[in-house]
């Protein structure tokens, strides 16, 4: 119980985290670091629905605009971040709320990251070469043979992940999911108050998230990865342009969909996005919910948040 407190605010996309953060800073001593793998890219604004700049005036986001498009961002590199910033808020008398829906990024942080052997460069471009010719769900099916348990998690065309446990496995003999298995790990020297925002009714959350991307497509997404791919030396398959929406608007400008194809496939990759993230969710322990479809959500998310922080002072 002498542990410093952190909180996490986790929740499928349009769950309605941001707004709940954005209460908590301006009414409790709390700074916020930002959990999410898209939103660490800067000019990346509308299609991963950043925070704009009046919000983060009033709430600052740790963790937001820190790399270029072109550049990579691993669960390693975040965690070693946040624990750097989670010391100094606390040195500062705050409280770290930890806020986002990457749950990969969450899981790390609390649970530490295990020593899998280090990548192969040579290996990596001759899978890139195969993937080239056969497509990523038929490395995902290869995947599958040669370690069932990691390739049940994943997606077919999640091709970072894909080819990284091919790697492993090719690399060491071993699976990816026995290395995992027979490591320990470092977990967060924390006491830690975890918040999930979950629909009551998922039909509900999908209206949601539908209407988000709307307004997204209506906002400018498809001219803001245009600028993108006129401003960086972009990829498809850059991490950055994998992100939901942005792989999308790619292949629109591409001529390889049209734009009811491209509204559709980006609305359904979403929801397939916040089934992962609400699989992952149910599956923690010790996870406080809040139904993210009550109109009093903030306020109950601010309760359990200052309850937590009043047993701490106390």
């Amino acid at each position: 119980m002498s542990q410093p407190l952190a909180i996490f605010l986790m929740g499928p996309t349009a769950s309605g985290k941001t707004a709940a953060a954005v209460e908590l800073v301006q009414k409790l001593p709390v700074e916020l670091i930002s959990v999410d793998s898209a939103l660490v890219y800067r000019d990346m604004d509308i299609g991963t629905a950043k925070p704009d700049a009046a919000t983060l005036a009033v709430a600052p986001h740790h963790l937001i605009d820190v790399i270029a498009p072109t550049e990579a961002y691993s669960a390693a590199q975040f965690r070693a971040d946040a624990l750097r910033l989670m010391g100094e808020i606390t040195a500062r008398g705050n409280t770290p709320v930890l806020v986002g829906g990457t749950m990969l990024y969450f899981n790390a942080l609390q649970h530490g990251l295990h020593d899998l052997p280090e990548a192969d460069p040579a290996l990596r471009a001759q899978l890139d070469a195969e993937a080239a010719e056969r497509g990523w769900p038929a490395m995902h099916a290869k995947l599958a043979v040669l370690d069932s348990v990691t390739a049940a998690r994943l997606e077919p065309n999640d091709s970072q992940r894909i080819e990284r446990a091919l790697e492993i496995v090719l690399s060491s003999g071993k699976p990816m999911s026995q290395w995992l298995a027979e490591q320990k790990t470092e977990t967060l020297p924390r006491r830690l108050l975890k918040l999930a925002l979950l629909p009551s009714e998922r039909a509900a959350l999908h209206e949601r998230i539908a209407l988000r991307f709307d307004q997204m497509l209506a906002g400018g997404l498809i001219d803001e990865v245009l600028g993108l791919r006129e401003r960086y030396a972009l990829q498809p398959d850059m991490p950055s342009m994998r992100c939901v929406g942005y792989r999308q608007a790619w292949r629109y400008l591409d001529g390889d969909i049209d734009l009811e194809e491209l509204r559709n496939t980006g609305i359904y990759a979403t929801r397939q996005l916040a089934k992962r993230q609400m699989t992952w969710l149910r599956g923690m322990d010790d996870i406080f919910t809040v139904d993210c479809l009550d109109s009093d959500l903030v306020r109950q998310v601010e309760s359990e948040v200052k309850q937590a922080l009043d047993f701490t002072t106390n």
